[in-house]
């Protein structure tokens, strides 16, 4: 494999660089508010979840005593 120069690897970092499609400011933004929006979601579901085994764990437990 033949060695590359930096001087060559910086030359090709910046142009594939180049090639990178940013993300608008309004893509971004709609991004995050998703991921907002999506966790907050999903930590609502997972507390459901972890109060209804909750209260099945405390019923099972009542009947024990």
């Amino acid at each position: 494999m033949a060695k590359t120069t930096p001087l060559e690897f910086i030359r090709q970092v910046r142009t594939e660089t180049a090639k990178i499609v940013w993300p608008t400011g309004r893509e971004t933004v709609m991004t995050g508010v998703m991921v907002v929006v999506m966790t907050t979601v999903l930590a609502l579901f997972f507390l459901a979840v972890d109060s209804f085994f909750n209260a099945v764990v405390k019923a099972l437990l009542s009947l024990a005593k």
